[in-house]
């Protein structure tokens, strides 16, 4: 009998993979995991279309398509005034979540530390770990998911080689102010510490408040690395496409990862989103109002519940407290109870930590979907 040592011995199936299944076998209305179940514009569908069949079907440039770069950097220059070079600042990457895979190991080495945010998004310390590194998680400060920097101050050695930021935040929807960011840079502007900043629900903004991009502040322009995800943006996340921003020697080191981890994105859908987005520059405009509505359709149904929030402020992921409800519970059994005994199915915050808060009583639900299963799912949790 052969053996294998696992390099990652505790991780298991992930959650959201359990809730799905969870779902599936309930047939339970699935609010988990963060995937629209409406149409993608039609107009990008048949952008697709052409790009296929006019022959756009072999590899692409490894670095991504070129027109889709540009866009990008069009998009980093409207918001941002940030000027981007478009040959050796831009990747465009099968997804956001190899683009951070990629980016932690063209950086940190054996033994080096990496500061992680819980709740955090649950590939970042398995990436840390499946180069040598250590993770070093630092809870987020409730009720409003704000960062202690004092702890942020003690944690940070000679050892520490990246920090991770994720705005807007996943799963509590925060959105990092100009403050905590001068925060950030006062801490590590003189030390030898590289920034991941996870921006994948750039976009989702809600309430009038603004994403401030890592990159838009000169003293972390050379020192960061942007992932974006356009399958966010344009309600395709099945087409796994996303992209890496960096100031070029980083982009370097990057590269020399990547090109081993994956070739290059998937051509036609590359070349379907750089068309659509130079025709339909509103989608962007808009998608903002586009899913706060679709927050606030959710949250106005549940004003006669016994479910307290706070509105989320990004992405497309709001916060339930249940602490009127089933305070014995905690958050994984919570879910169990929700999925079994009211067919609806959530995402225990927990999943998110290395060590959970005990006394933190909370799940997440997915508002990207249609009217008519947001106002069932209001239906259904108002009978809790």
């Amino acid at each position: 009998m052969i053996e294998i040592q696992s390099k990652l011995p505790a991780q298991g199936v992930t959650i959201f993979s359990v809730m799905t299944a969870l779902a599936q076998r309930l047939n339970a209305l699935n609010l988990s995991q963060g995937f629209p179940d409406f149409p993608a514009p039609p107009a990008l569908l048949e952008a697709l279309c052409k790009a296929t069949l006019g022959g756009n079907n072999q590899y692409s440039p490894g670095d991504g398509v070129l027109a889709l770069r540009q866009q990008l950097a069009q998009v980093f220059l409207n918001r941002d005034g940030l000027t981007l070079d478009t040959l050796n600042e831009i990747t465009i990457t099968p997804g956001g979540t190899i683009a951070i895979f990629c980016a932690i190991q063209a950086i940190v080495h054996a033994d080096d530390e990496v500061i992680i945010f819980d709740p955090s998004y649950d590939s970042y310390a398995p990436s840390v770990q499946l180069v040598g590194g250590k993770p070093v998680h630092i809870p987020l400060q409730s009720p409003d998911f704000s960062v202690d920097w004092n702890q942020v101050k003690d944690a940070i050695n000679a050892k520490t080689r990246l920090v991770i930021v994720n705005t807007p935040h996943n799963p509590s929807g925060k959105i990092w102010s100009r403050t905590d960011w001068q925060q950030l840079i006062q801490l590590i502007q003189d030390k030898n510490i590289i920034v991941v900043s996870d921006e994948v629900y750039e976009h989702l903004i809600y309430d009038e408040e603004k994403h401030i991009s890592a990159l838009s502040f000169p003293e972390l322009r050379d020192r960061s690395y942007v992932i974006g995800s356009f399958g966010k943006t344009f309600h395709v996340t099945g087409w796994k496409t996303g992209y890496c921003v960096a100031p070029a020697q980083l982009m370097k080191l990057f590269r020399q990862i990547y090109q081993f981890a994956n070739f290059c994105g998937v051509t036609p859908v590359q070349i379907a989103l750089a068309n659509y987005m130079q025709q339909h520059p509103e989608h962007i405009t808009d998608l903002s109002q586009f899913y706060q509505n679709k927050r606030d359709l959710f949250l106005n149904g549940l004003t006669d519940s016994r479910f307290s929030f706070t509105p989320s402020k990004g992405t497309f992921f709001q916060n339930l407290d249940y602490s009127q409800i089933k305070p014995e519970l905690n958050d994984v059994e919570m879910c169990k109870y929700l999925a079994e005994q009211h067919k609806i199915v959530a995402i225990p915050i927990s999943a998110f930590y290395k060590q959970p808060p005990e006394k933190q009583r909370l799940v997440r639900f997915c508002f990207a979907k249609k009217e008519t299963t947001l106002i069932q799912a209001c239906e259904i949790l108002r009978q809790c």
